[in-house]
């Protein structure tokens, strides 16, 4: 049997490598796989155009597919992209700031649109952890260092008790001038980077916060996911699995390379001290602390749909298992 001819877009991560290369192949599939500068391209070229067969997806955005009419994909258990997130948020020294309580009442900006990735997981923890629940906050929408309207491959929404709207200048900018409060957003923006006086981590010690939920929560965020379109699925039974299998064995590459690189220190890596860093994550972490898989990620995706739900994102709760093929559900 010839085998399926498939097109596969994803950020080049470390454990999509041995995709990339061809290292790890899927079972009896010719994959094309395709990347993209900014892994937000891609998201917005399956949305608009489904322009691949098979991709990464933010959570979020693949959430508001499945409001359509007519859902076009649906998802694999495979997390590319999770971060600890509390280290996502920046506020303004001179806003008056100095513990997340103060949020309340301030103007926040937010990358690219209301209800990221990493907006939803923050918004969860404020809300869940600290008592500041979105509309107690105003919310400014756009760029990081550069001016942007919001993404529009998704709808902009929003619930009616937030006041929610487009930035009319770069976020970093706003918030170095002291124009908005705090910044939320994935990337940090350029005065952080540059050691801007007039910046600062919400979380002083951001690592010790995210340590310290970790260690409450068993979470590690989930950011994106992986789809495929719906009708592929379908017309190939048993290809989900297949999927499954080759995203597994190119994570799994990954693990074994840092396993193996641990004799000589991690040399092979540029960043000093990097062998440090990954002996510390391994004691911090659980022995299987990037699962693939429903099971193992239940309670990370429950708590995401929560959030999702209680910040107006989505109209009902949904669950777990709506969101992956049926045949994955075992997992």
């Amino acid at each position: 049997m010839a085998p399926i001819t498939l097109s596969v877009a994803s950020a080049r991560y470390d454990h999509m490598r041995a995709l990339f290369d061809g290292t790890v192949t899927f079972d009896g599939v010719d994959a094309t796989l395709t990347s993209a500068d900014l892994v937000s391209d891609i998201f917005d070229r399956m949305v608009r155009e489904q322009a691949f067969d098979v991709a990464e997806l933010g959570l979020t955005y693949y959430l508001r597919t499945l409001d359509l009419t007519d859902p076009p994909f649906v998802a694999l258990p495979v997390f590319p992209a999770r971060h600890f997130r509390h280290s996502a948020i920046w506020v303004n020294t001179a806003s008056g700031i100095e513990k997340p309580q103060d949020l309340a009442g301030k103007t926040v900006g937010e990358f690219a649109i209301y209800g990221t990735d990493p907006g939803v997981w923050l918004k969860g923890i404020l809300a869940e952890e600290y008592g500041v629940t979105p509309e107690q906050c105003r919310w400014v929408v756009g760029g990081v260092d550069a001016p942007m309207a919001p993404l529009d491959f998704v709808s902009f929404r929003h619930p009616a008790a937030v006041d929610a709207s487009p930035a009319e200048g770069a976020l970093g900018l706003m918030l170095e001038a002291g124009e908005i409060d705090a910044l939320i957003s994935a990337h940090p923006p350029r005065c952080v980077l540059e050691g801007s006086p007039h910046v600062a981590p919400l979380f002083g010690d951001t690592v010790a916060a995210e340590q310290e939920w970790f260690a409450r929560t068993e979470i590690l965020p989930i950011m994106h996911t992986v789809v495929a379109r719906r009708d592929l699925l379908d017309e190939h039974p048993g290809l989900a699995r297949t999927l499954l299998d080759g995203f597994t064995a190119s994570r799994d590459a990954a693990l074994a390379h840092y396993e193996f690189r641990r004799g000589t220190h991690q040399i092979d890596v540029m960043v000093p001290w990097f062998g440090d860093v990954y002996e510390r994550a391994r004691a911090v972490l659980p022995t299987d602390w990037w699962p693939y898989g429903v099971a193992a990620n239940r309670a990370t995706l429950e708590a995401f749909l929560r959030h999702t739900h209680d910040q107006g994102l989505s109209d009902r709760r949904r669950g777990v298992d709506e969101l992956f093929a049926p045949e994955l559900l075992d997992t």
